[in-house]
């Protein structure tokens, strides 16, 4: 069979400028924030797991938990650095930790003569902006020094045909590792190193967690069974339909078969795997009322006009989202 997909670990390094070492409450919920899932990762969970954590530290001090990486970006950082620190920056990120891929960004000096009202720096921070083949030279030396390869590129065209002469806005550097022995660690491995202070984590909903796929299918199949139920209703015939009234209870009920919520919505084929699965997941849901045979679900049949608030707003909130339900009929 296939092997699953590994799931990348990526490191990003990104730049507070002179807040590094103020880190205060406000700037802190503001990335826990920006970080955050929203509503729409909770309504579709993703099936692969996504965890983010977010670290205070030096870009220049290593922590063994940051080693062995799929990818590193430093996106507008190593200009920040002075030329000392840029050296350790290298040893670090590709002597130490050694990430199978890195991404650096750092301004083009060649293209500032194009920049509007610019003198000196772009910002006030920066302790150097390289020019391409400056660029071009650290990235050769790094290569050579620790056993990587690398593509140049970039972000922002000059208009009016000066990129050929000035290249890009900001120059990136794609690196690739060569080989994952090769050269041995230049800082030393004696020891675990835990310099970082972890100020945030978070795990994102995925439909790989037991108890988020439950939600997800229930709320499906309480929605495709209700627009069933709805469907039976307008028709109001038993040549075709998929679903009849079952009056052995004191309440109405239009049972809707298992077997028709599996053809009408791949989401809940998808989710399940299998439509013995679908009965097996739905068995202990209090929300989901199923037949004694566990084939259908019940679902409360209402005067004409009316119908159930908590199915109101299951139907209002996932409409929007689930698009397949709107094909289906």
């Amino acid at each position: 069979g296939k092997k699953p997909k590994k799931t990348p670990i990526v490191f990003s390094f990104f730049c507070l400028v002179s807040m590094l070492l103020c880190c205060d409450n406000n700037l802190l919920r503001f990335f826990r924030h920006g970080l955050a899932p929203i509503s729409t990762d909770y309504l579709q969970p993703s099936f692969d797991w996504l965890s983010i954590e977010l670290y205070k530290g030096s870009v220049t001090q290593r922590d063994a938990r940051f080693k062995g990486f799929d990818l590193a970006t430093a996106i507008e950082i190593i200009e920040h650095l002075t030329p000392a620190d840029v050296e350790h920056f290298s040893a670090v990120v590709f002597g130490y930790m050694r990430p199978g891929a890195v991404v650096i960004s750092t301004p083009n000096s060649d293209f500032n003569p194009l920049l509007p009202g610019l003198s000196g720096f772009r910002d006030r921070d920066h302790k150097f902006e390289w020019s391409r083949a400056e660029f071009r030279s650290w990235a050769l030396r790094v290569c050579s020094e620790y056993g990587y390869e690398v593509e140049f590129t970039g972000v922002g065209e000059a208009l009016h045909g000066h990129h050929d002469s000035v290249g890009f806005c900001s120059q990136i550097g794609v690196f690739y590792r060569l080989t994952a022995s090769y050269p041995p660690n230049t800082l030393g491995d004696d020891e675990d190193v835990f310099s970082y202070t972890l100020l945030y984590h978070i795990n994102y909903p995925s439909l790989r967690d037991n108890n988020t796929l439950r939600r997800v299918l229930v709320s499906e199949v309480l929605y495709q069974a209700e627009q069933l139920k709805v469907r039976w209703i307008e028709e109001n015939s038993g040549g075709r339909c998929l679903c009849q009234t079952s009056g052995g209870m004191k309440e109405l009920y239009v049972t809707v078969p298992l077997s028709a919520l599996w053809l009408h919505c791949p989401k809940i084929k998808k989710l399940s795997g299998s439509l013995v699965n679908l009965r097996h997941l739905l068995m202990d849901e209090p929300e989901v009322r199923l037949s004694e045979d566990g084939r259908t679900v019940l679902v409360k049949n209402q005067e004409e006009g009316t119908l159930s608030s908590n199915l109101i707003i299951k139907v209002v909130n996932l409409l929007p989202f689930f698009p397949c339900l709107q094909e289906s009929f």
